[in-house]
């Protein structure tokens, strides 16, 4: 074989189109392009790619520029609820993200997993995991489970109290404390009252 018999696969190089040489060509005149209308025009057949919408409202227009926007910033959790352990894991074993992964219950072993309360649990088992709801981790610890948060968790926030808002609490429930006695007291006298009211006789009795 010589490097003269290589040859191209066929059709590899296509003949380039020769447009505006004349009617006899088919390509002619307007070259393929037509007469008049957008698809005539330089940019009209959707040469600007994405940003050619057709007369819509532009995307980049319609796309926010400023302010804040927590969709790329949220932690997304894998949620299991406490009725799916139930049905799935064996009394006293260890659940852990792999565990859970190779269950079925969540797609990725390294992404943050929640423990939800929804359902019962009977089961005793040892559970790692990134989140616990308040009622579900009541309830593995009534069923003599163990939960094991991992990673760093939340902090509550504390706000001060200001000032003016601790003094119209005060005051309030000094005016609220008043009023009960004041209750009480009305009561009492009330009661003292017909204590010393005189019981009728037979007589008067009668002739009432």
């Amino acid at each position: 074989m010589n490097i003269t018999e290589i040859t191209t696969r066929a059709g590899a190089r296509p003949k380039r189109k020769r447009v505006g040489r004349g009617p006899g060509s088919g390509l002619g005149k307007t070259s393929g392009y037509g007469h008049k209308g957008q698809g005539s025009r330089s940019g009209g057949r959707g040469e600007r790619g994405l940003l050619s919408e057709g007369g819509v409202f532009p995307l980049f227009r319609r796309l926010p520029k400023v302010g804040f926007n927590n969709k790329i910033f949220r932690t997304e959790y894998q949620v299991v609820n406490l009725r799916d352990l139930e049905t799935r894991c064996e009394s006293g074993s260890h659940v852990t993200a792999a565990s859970l992964e190779a269950l079925g219950l969540i797609r990725d072993r390294t992404a943050p997993v929640k423990i939800l309360g929804e359902g019962e649990i009977q089961k005793k088992l040892t559970i790692e995991a990134q989140r616990f709801s308040v009622s579900a981790a009541k309830k593995i610890e009534a069923a003599g489970g163990t939960i094991k948060r991992l990673g760093a968790q939340p902090k509550k926030k504390f706000v001060k109290r200001p000032a003016w808002l601790k003094a119209k609490e005060a005051k309030d429930a000094e005016q609220a404390e008043g009023a009960a006695k004041g209750k009480a007291g009305g009561k009492k006298d009330k009661g003292e009252k017909s204590a010393k009211a005189k019981p009728k006789t037979e007589g008067e009795a009668d002739q009432g």
